[in-house]
């Protein structure tokens, strides 16, 4: 993979292999727990130069950042369609969604700001001051790396803190170029240090990070099962953390939506990427009075947007379609019912999968809790808003939702009821932007990206008093 003057030389590599078309990508450098320790380092030593530059500087170095990444689009896109078997909509899709949320949070940097508090006493003064809390642990995801990476760093750093940025090992180019735009923007060296390793050494390299004890505060962005993880490891060395985790995403078609639409939402909803994004449509639950109808408009266009082997999805590597795969064989042997697509259809690769819905899935079907993050989705039947809302909530997860119906106040009482950090009214699951709060609750995690938000989660308070 591309390599910088500045970067550190690994004693070992791994291969990155494309799932499209199942060659060699490249090398990249497996960070050892040394690698870690010596990241760390270099964050503490940039740390009080980084933290003490006024906002407006900082702001200067973001918006150059966002420029260059601008710039530099199709070597960024090349790393996407490249390493994680993306089109080059979802990764324009990931660079437009990074270069806003720079801009976005740069707009911001000059919000971070204390307050002066009325005391009991009157001759006592006081203030509230924000501080950074000085190195943070970023961990980000190979399924939108420009998105999930940038915010990652960005909302740290704008807050004045210095960071190690650990990507995973399926995209790590994507993640190296992040770091490479912001240090081309000016940025000085330490206050962004990126590592990447193989699943042989992930665990340790993380462990030994997380305990560091000049680490102070942890970012991770991941499937649930690594958030738990994650989690256990923060509170047994007292970090603070954020959590961006796996969701299981309902959308409500309620009887009187716009079918068509619906239909539509609901296809990109549940396929873009492959079902690879935590806010996938997991669940449709429509309304038995239209559901006949959606279901034939649901199948027409998956149709037209998948009509061949040659369009079928391209999933991160065999291991995603054989889960997929098995959770639907499960699910069919309980009494599911198949109603679009066929998963044991031959496809031009093993790691593409043309989208199924299936019906009839109980709570005793392991498809019916697990995250497929895959072309998957089920189809339930409800006629009352109570059941509707008792299935959408049934669930550990509660990252975004969809309701579909023309009375906006059907609408918003299904978004008071549903237990998920977002809601999309006739829009599908999937929509996150720079200036929309991004986070979920329950097993989704904890803990908010983007806006003012996001930005004063990395922010600490502290408390002066005087006496006058």
């Amino acid at each position: 993979m591309p390599r910088s003057p500045d970067d550190c030389p690994a004693s070992a590599t791994f291969d990155v292999v494309s799932p499209a078309t199942g060659k060699l990508v490249h090398k990249c450098g497996v960070a050892t727990q040394e690698d870690a320790k010596a990241a760390v380092a270099a964050a503490s030593r940039a740390l009080p130069a980084w933290r003490d530059i006024t906002p407006s500087k900082r702001r200067d170095y973001l918006l150059k950042a966002a420029e260059i990444m601008e710039r530099r689009r199709d070597e960024l896109a090349g790393y996407l369609l490249d390493s994680i078997g993306a089109t080059q909509a979802w990764a324009d899709l990931n660079i437009d969604g990074a270069v806003d949320q720079i801009k976005d949070i740069a707009g911001r940097v000059s919000s971070l700001c204390g307050a002066v508090p009325s005391l009991a006493d009157p001759s006592l003064g006081a203030m509230v001051l924000k501080e950074p809390f000085g190195v943070v642990f970023s961990m980000a995801p190979w399924n939108a790396p420009y998105i999930l990476g940038v915010r990652s760093v960005l909302q740290p750093i704008a807050a004045g803190n210095t960071t190690v940025f650990k990507g995973s090992e399926l995209s790590p180019a994507a993640f190296w170029a992040i770091t490479s735009c912001f240090q081309e923007a000016g940025v000085p060296d330490g206050v962004i240090n990126f590592l990447s390793t193989d699943p042989a050494h992930a665990a340790e390299v993380t462990s030994c990070l997380i305990a560091h004890p000049e680490v102070r505060k942890v970012n991770f962005t991941g499937s649930t099962a690594v958030g738990r993880i994650i989690g256990r490891l923060c509170g047994e060395n007292l970090k603070p953390v954020v959590l961006e985790l796996g969701g299981k995403a309902p959308a409500i078609v309620w009887e009187d939506a716009n079918l068509d639409l619906a239909a539509e939402q609901c296809v990109l909803g549940a396929f873009l990427f492959s079902g690879q994004i935590c806010m996938s449509t997991e669940r449709i639950l429509v309304h038995k009075k239209v559901s006949a109808e959606f279901q034939k408009k649901l199948a027409g266009m998956i149709e037209a947007i998948f009509p061949s082997k040659e369009d079928a999805p391209v999933l991160i590597n065999t291991g995603a379609v054989d889960k997929v795969k098995k959770l639907l064989d499960n699910a069919v042997s309980k009494g599911a019912s198949v109603v679009a697509g066929d998963f044991n259809a031959t496809e031009t690769s093993k790691t593409r999968l043309r989208p199924v819905v299936i019906s009839k899935v109980t709570p005793e079907m392991d498809i019916y809790q697990t995250e497929s993050f895959g072309p998957s989705v089920s189809l339930f039947e409800i006629e009352t808003e109570e059941e509707a809302l008792r299935i959408a909530n049934d669930t550990e997860y509660g990252q975004s939702s969809s309701v579909f119906t023309e009375d906006l106040r059907t609408g918003l009482r299904f978004a008071r009821g549903i237990e998920s950090g977002a809601v999309h009214i006739n829009n599908m699951t999937v929509h996150d932007e720079a200036n929309l709060p991004h986070g979920g609750g329950k097993n989704s995690g904890y803990g908010r990206f983007n806006t003012t938000l996001g930005l004063n989660e990395w922010s600490k308070s502290k408390t002066v008093t005087w006496r006058s």
